[in-house]
């Protein structure tokens, strides 16, 4: 039996999303992405536990001969030490121990804004605006885990791919009760970037925040408790909750379109909005989003898209892989 070229073998690109609640694994094979496997984080101590778990039980774990991982946290000479887990994910040492010749390591926001000139129609909810300006920039952020931003800016040779931390810039209030949620948490955490209170922990913060101004004694809830309890109204401090939250990303996601001028749209992706787009497509968000004063304008045209596909990072990585020639 003729055994495979070595140009076939490299074409095989191992994918994965490295979240802080979950990561996922897949293999790209002539440009098509395998089965995603999803991992809970909180069942392994180390990204190389759940790592080697994942190629150990794949077959072809031999022929793989190149990575790319997108990582929840910021990225120094290869390797990332996880926002939101305690993992530690690093490309040199993942290189030597699998005898890969590529290891690229990106941020989790820079695959998804690598995506966003390739997602279907049918991938995304639009909230509020008019067409996309072709040739603008694109901005991508999305409360999870954390809050994650990125920007795509198109160019005549392709797109240029910007990552950020822009989720833990400085969270402004735009009334007298976001100020005082403020500065509660002000008193808790010192600094509170927009994370504080736009992610998973942010709405168990917020809630909890809500709760002590006023006055209410409610038990420590979690995030997707919170959401479900807003959202069908049994709880008012949940609903208050839900409602704030998206108010505050609105004025988050309007800042991020002025700052990037993205009048490509802007695309929200993250696993808590795509489990309530309906009430998302109804809540305070779009009002906040254009409410700019004198900008007011400028924002009312810029399309607003959920992104509705779970596993949109590999939409990315994959494009990345054939615009680096990575396999």
């Amino acid at each position: 039996m003729k055994a495979p070229s070595l140009r076939r073998a490299f074409r095989k690109v191992l994918l994965a999303d490295i979240g802080g609640t979950n990561a996922r694994f897949a293999v790209l094979t002539e440009g098509t992405v395998g089965t995603i496997t999803h991992m809970a984080v909180s069942d392994h101590g180390s990204f190389r536990e759940a790592f080697s778990l994942y190629l150990g039980n794949l077959p072809e774990a031999g022929t793989i001969h190149a990575a790319i991982l997108a990582v929840s946290g910021t990225v120094r000479n290869g390797r990332c030490a996880l926002t939101n887990n305690p993992w530690v994910v690093d490309a040199a040492e993942l290189r030597a121990a699998c005898e890969f010749s590529t290891v690229r390591l990106i941020n989790d926001f820079e695959a998804v804004a690598w995506s966003l000139p390739r997602l279907s129609g049918d991938k995304l909810l639009q909230v509020g605006g008019r067409q996309p300006v072709k040739g603008a920039p694109l901005a991508a952020l999305g409360p999870g885990t954390g809050l994650g931003m990125a920007a795509n800016i198109p160019q005549a040779n392709g797109h240029l791919v910007l990552s950020s931390e822009g989720g833990h810039s400085t969270l402004a209030g735009c009334s007298l009760r976001e100020d005082a949620v403020i500065n509660h948490l002000r008193q808790r955490f010192g600094h509170v970037s927009a994370e504080r209170v736009l992610s998973g922990s942010g709405l168990e913060n917020l809630h909890e925040a809500l709760a002590v101004l006023d006055g209410v004694v409610l038990p420590r809830r979690r995030a997707a408790e919170i959401t479900r309890n807003g959202i069908t109204g049994t709880c008012a401090t949940s609903q208050a909750a839900i409602e704030m939250f998206c108010a505050m990303l609105g004025t988050v996601a309007g800042n991020l379109a002025l700052t990037l001028g993205a009048k490509g749209g802007v695309y929200i992706a993250g696993g808590i909005l795509r489990h309530m787009p309906q009430y998302f497509v109804s809540s305070p968000f779009r009002a906040r989003f254009e409410d700019k004063g004198r900008l007011r304008n400028y924002l009312e045209p810029i399309p607003v898209f959920l992104i509705l596909d779970e596993d949109v990072a590999f939409v990315g990585l994959r494009a990345l892989a054939e615009v680096e020639g990575i396999g």
